[in-house]
């Protein structure tokens, strides 16, 4: 036990002094008030990179399902929307569950209207009766879309990539192209 003299000689063991001067425990103490938001970032650092790998797979996937429809050989083969989500599914590997996957496949007029509006209704959430398959016929204009609601892990930690009323961020991944001339 360790006694201080006060200014009359006197011992003095006046339990807030020596409180004041142990510095036992500091580091934890300090360590405490950081903890929670040093892991709240590095939760974050991890889910933005997830979030920006997957979007990029998404789009790589998009552009090469995309091509099978700007060459003719969805076409020829007569894919529909369920055979060709199935291509894009069979290129994003297990970062998507592909039963939430929307495609969107229409022929446009020009490249100057290709900015349809997001399929979202008024409070947020995706709309899924507004999409079609339609992938053309040679020399047409056609835009890919494809739509994933991609779930925030991070949402109570400070940050949330949300852009939906869902609660999730919606990643869109497009693809315009005018179709080969291919004869059919």
């Amino acid at each position: 036990m360790r006694f201080f003299r006060s200014a009359a000689g006197i011992r003095s063991t006046h339990p807030w002094r020596r409180f004041a001067r142990n510095e036992k425990g500091a580091t934890a103490i300090e360590f405490g008030l950081i903890a929670v938001p040093f892991i709240g970032l590095m939760f974050a650092i991890l889910e933005i990179g997830l979030f920006f790998f997957a979007q990029q797979t998404l789009e790589t996937a998009v552009q090469m399902s995309a091509r099978l429809i700007r060459t003719g050989i969805a076409q020829e083969q007569n894919l529909n929307s369920s055979d060709f989500k199935q291509t894009i599914c069979d290129r994003v590997g297990v970062l998507f569950r592909c039963d939430n996957l929307k495609i969107d496949v229409r022929l446009i007029d020009t490249f100057d209207s290709s900015n349809p509006p997001l399929p979202l209704d008024e409070n947020g959430k995706l709309i899924d009766q507004d999409f079609i398959y339609t992938p053309g016929h040679g020399g047409e204009i056609v835009l890919v879309r494809v739509f994933y609601e991609w779930p925030s892990l991070t949402k109570g930690i400070y940050f949330s990539l949300a852009n939906t009323g869902s609660g999730k961020y919606l990643m869109v991944a497009t693809a315009a192209f005018k179709n080969e001339p291919f004869p059919w």
